[in-house]
């Protein structure tokens, strides 16, 4: 037991106090969350990761994965000359190397093991067979809950999704589920607090869901309107007809969105590319 665990905790005795119904359902353990928060028992952040953790149990991992379509891959016989822009436009620190078959992923190419091939002195013959990391590949319909623990044991941060067939369909970082239940983590690759839009590669962006439409038109020279809505959020959800999810796709005119991040209550970041290009950007 370390000091954190033997403070007392002020909030504790009213929540269990609370919690001394006869709850039965999971409709009920909300009620009684929100009634305690109403009361201020726990806050709002509280409510929201305990809602966070429920909500992860019974999702599975094709809900949250980054499709294959958005994954930033590296060919297994690419040229260290055509991998270094590659890692280094991305900012990504894993990713996953592919045979002449995209759905086939044959490993991981960590980035840190690049640099002995980079700068003076850097090692002159390079083969990617040397650096390649095995890859951990999951089902699309295990749940989230358990691949945490999986993540938390093996510590690996990063599995390739498989589908019935075992192509791969997409990947999932140990930072996609804990997003599911603390919500949105910003880290380096991230579009910054500064950026509304930040172009990935040609023809490819990410574009926070908060942006205003306004912005939007005046980046891109587009005209859409923003009398009913004030940012591409609800440009996309109106056009879906729901509340968006991870994985959501949308054309509307020359741009087809994709939704990257998302929680049960509003989307964060979107994808972006001019339709009929190549999809060849994500973000993890």
């Amino acid at each position: 037991m370390n000091d954190d665990d033997s403070k007392p905790r002020p909030w504790l005795g009213p929540l269990l106090k609370h919690f001394r119904k006869d709850l039965q359902t999971k409709e009920q353990v909300v009620e009684a969350l929100q009634d305690a928060k109403d009361r201020d028992i726990i806050q709002t952040e509280t409510l929201s990761m305990i809602e966070g953790a429920m909500e992860v149990a019974e999702m599975r991992v094709r809900d949250i994965m980054i499709p294959r379509a958005h994954m930033v891959v590296i060919e297994r016989d690419a040229p260290l000359e055509k991998i270094l822009p590659i890692v280094r436009d991305s900012a990504h620190s894993r990713f996953p190397v592919i045979s002449d078959d995209r759905s086939e992923v044959v490993g991981l190419l960590l980035a840190k093991d690049l640099l002995a091939y980079c700068g003076e002195g850097a090692k002159k013959d390079f083969d990617i067979r040397d650096l390649l990391r095995s890859a951990v590949f999951v089902p699309e319909s295990k749940r989230l809950n358990v691949l945490l623990n999986e993540f938390r044991a093996s510590r690996n941060h990063m599995a390739i999704v498989v589908d019935e067939y075992g192509a791969a369909s997409g990947l999932v970082t140990i930072e996609d589920v804990l997003e599911q239940i603390v919500g949105e983590i910003e880290d380096e690759t991230d579009v910054t607090d500064g950026t509304q839009i930040l172009k990935r590669g040609e023809n490819q962006y990410s574009v926070k869901a908060q942006t205003p439409i306004e912005d939007f038109n005046e980046y891109f020279g587009s005209a859409f309107s923003d009398e009913e809505f004030d940012t591409i959020a609800g440009l996309v959800t109106n056009q879906l007809g729901h509340l968006p999810k991870r994985g959501d796709e949308i054309h509307v005119e020359r741009f087809v969105f994709k939704v990257l991040k998302a929680d049960s209550r509003k989307v964060q970041l979107l994808g972006l590319r001019m339709e009929g290009m190549a999809e060849d950007g994500d973000d993890r």
